[in-house]
């Protein structure tokens, strides 16, 4: 881990997927402007149940995914910062069963504070994962302001009948999730100055981990809905995955998977603020949860891993095919009728 004299992150209050709009507010924005009401029948996935990107049908076949996604620095080394981000915009075209196509950049920088080599790196940074995901970065957009800003739009494709979205589980259905958590906890010990240098290479590998898988899932029907984990936590894009469904979930406290090394952080308090803001948004629809465990729940993570609902009936083939991918899984909960609370904690 380098010591730079630029520390991106003192330049802005949160970082990475933290920075989201609250839930609350940000349903009062999109409601108040009419962005949940679309027409367009070729549209086939709009804002109207908050999924991870849109979707456009062009024919028969084919249909287009398009997503964007930016934030705020969540480390200080701008490669680190450029890589980490990409992989982000990149997984919302896995979480719907897509395969990327293209990439145009989103920058804003304050040039006239912030050396614009640093920003070249973000760049070199978001052109490696890039090239790990196939595709090119194409072109972009930037501006000139005073919080330095990085993500991508994504373009990708997928047919029209093998779209996976947030909304498609059934009753009984297993729940799988592609990596662990702690990546919010990380950033902030980073932006504290606490984090050690094995805890940093930690942060970056797995918020640098493509959620490729997704591209090869959504071709079996067996998988019946995924999402990404990204700034409402865990326990937000669940509660989002349950609702879109009419159903209730219930994890298992104990299977939550772990990035090394957290759980020092968090007995310490070290940890994102806006914990604290998916916690008071998500807890009414919730009940099991005891003590710090809420931290683990509701961390913000950044490029976090794949939220997945499987039939039960097809575990083995589920954990087969993500063998042979090389992705590790591990199962977390299930789904169940409708209950008083959306998310029950075991």
């Amino acid at each position: 881990m380098q010591n730079p004299t630029t520390r991106l992150t003192e330049w802005s209050e949160g970082s990475g997927c933290g920075c989201k709009i609250a839930p609350a507010v940000l349903d009062q924005i999109l409601g108040a402007s009419g962005s949940f009401s679309q027409t367009d029948p070729k549209l086939l996935v709009g804002n109207s149940h908050k999924d991870d990107a849109a979707v456009y049908q062009v024919s028969a076949d084919l249909a287009v995914i398009n997503t964007v996604d930016f934030f705020t620095p969540i480390v200080d080394d701008p490669y680190d910062f450029g890589m980490i981000a990409a992989a982000n915009a990149i997984s919302d075209v896995y979480a719907m069963g897509g395969k990327p196509a293209f990439a145009n950049a989103i920058l804003s920088w304050p040039v006239e504070k912030i050396a614009p080599e640093l920003a070249a790196k973000v760049l070199e940074g978001a052109k490696k994962i890039c090239q790990r995901a196939g595709i090119e970065l194409a072109g972009g957009h930037s501006i000139a302001a005073k919080d330095p800003i990085f993500g991508l739009s994504v373009s990708g494709t997928v047919h029209p009948r093998k779209i996976k979205t947030n909304r498609g589980a059934k009753a009984g259905d297993l729940l799988f999730l592609t990596k662990p958590l702690g990546i919010g906890v990380l950033a902030t010990a980073l932006k504290r100055q606490k984090i050690t240098e094995k805890d940093y290479l930690n942060l970056v590998d797995t918020a640098c981990r493509l959620n490729a898988v997704g591209t090869v899932l959504g071709n079996h029907e067996e998988v019946h809905a995924m999402t990404d984990v990204t700034g409402f936590g865990l326990l937000g894009h669940l509660i989002e995955m349950a609702e879109g469904a009419g159903l209730s979930a219930q994890i298992e406290i104990s299977k939550l998977p772990l990035i090394e090394g957290i759980q020092d952080y968090i007995n310490q308090f070290i940890f994102p603020d806006n914990t604290y803001r998916n916690w008071n948004a998500f807890s009414p629809k919730t009940k099991g949860v005891t003590g710090m465990d809420l931290v683990k729940l509701c961390d913000p993570q950044t490029s976090g891993g794949l939220l997945i609902a499987v039939a039960e009936e097809n575990r083995a083939w589920f954990e087969e095919a993500t063998r042979l991918q090389n992705q590790v899984v591990w199962e977390i909960g299930k789904f169940l009728d409708r209950a008083e609370a959306v998310v029950e904690v075991a």
